[in-house]
């Protein structure tokens, strides 16, 4: 029985977050994290001359801040009911996936495009990547949105569930922490290489496992969407090292052979041309609703990935019980 009931989190939270997301009116712990992050940023570039070792510094800072605080309350609340700790880790699982805020967002972008608004698709597309969408056409803006799917299917939704699967709702914020520290300072320009190079190694360490696991878990899932699976495996194959990070093409080149696009290519960021490899083959053109089918493509995934999840944290718990 108590096994049962320490598994509910990460499947309430999992539900929590498909039907409702995260409502932007309460307060998110990933904002604070942010905050926290700039915070040390500031710090980390007054107090030290090398910014390498102040990197390591602001890493570890907040990875220790961002877990152990979410450790501590849950600790308390298991200590007064399991019910109330149960709560409380559902709460925080479910903050941890962000599978429908990133259909949520990406689908502003489609709807956009279909109805041929460029500025209105730019302007939504601009909340949910990181490069320069000013040079963007329809084409690039719908592969952009494309690309931040796949992508974060694993990212923002599959990689926090295999961690919370491990170690609960602590190792979520630990792999939350990471990769917003890398979303934030870990870029390799003139700014942040030396600052951000301990979070960015950090992050590609803890989504070697997971990226590479989802990108299977997509190719399991396609013959069920009616996508080209074969194709996916194809691409993944060849192009799941098109990428300067070891994982980030991962998920993009199995998405990007299901569906038949060519994605990835040069991008602008910061006012910089970045030249990239290509992801897949150009085989026809992208259309929004191809952003529709990526979404499709996450949440299957998404479902596959709760079931491991689960079973890793049933063996865990169980073996702890036992």
């Amino acid at each position: 029985m108590k096994l049962i009931l320490l598994i509910i989190p990460l499947i309430a939270g999992f539900l929590i977050d498909a039907v409702v997301g995260d409502p932007y009116w309460i307060p998110h712990p990933i904002r604070s994290i942010g905050k926290l992050i700039s915070y040390m940023e500031k710090i980390t570039r007054e107090k030290f001359d090398d910014l390498k070792k102040g990197g390591v510094f602001l890493g570890l800072t907040v990875v220790t801040l961002s877990t152990m605080i979410p450790a501590a309350i849950l600790f308390i609340c298991y200590r007064i009911s399991i019910y109330l700790g149960i709560a409380a880790e559902t709460v925080m699982c479910s903050y941890m996936l962000a599978g429908r805020c990133l259909m949520n967002e990406s689908m502003k972008v489609c709807r956009e495009a279909e109805k041929g608004d460029i500025e209105s698709a730019r302007k939504a597309v601009s909340m949910i990547v990181g490069r320069d969408t000013a040079v963007l056409d329809k084409s690039g803006i719908v592969k952009a949105a494309v690309e931040t799917v796949a992508e974060n299917t694993s990212d923002g939704v599959t990689a926090p569930m295999f961690y919370m699967g491990i170690g609960g709702a602590s190792a979520g914020f630990f792999y939350k922490a990471v990769n917003t520290m890398d979303s934030m300072i870990g870029y390799k320009n003139e700014k942040y290489a030396d600052i951000g190079r301990f979070a960015a190694k950090l992050d590609d360490i803890l989504n070697y496992i997971p990226s590479r696991l989802t990108a299977l878990l997509m190719i399991a899932v396609c013959p069920f969407l009616g996508y080209d699976s074969r194709n996916a495996w194809r691409i993944w194959k060849r192009d799941r090292r098109n990428h300067a990070s070891p994982n980030s093409a991962q998920t993009e080149s199995v998405c990007a052979g299901a569906l038949h696009l060519r994605l990835a290519g040069d991008a602008w960021y910061f006012g910089e041309l970045h030249k990239k490899p290509y992801i897949g083959d150009d085989d026809r053109a992208i259309e929004p609703d191809d952003i529709r089918k990526a979404n499709k493509l996450m949440y299957c995934t998404s479902i596959l990935m709760l079931i491991i999840s689960v079973a890793i944290r049933a063996v865990i718990i169980g073996g702890i019980i036992l």
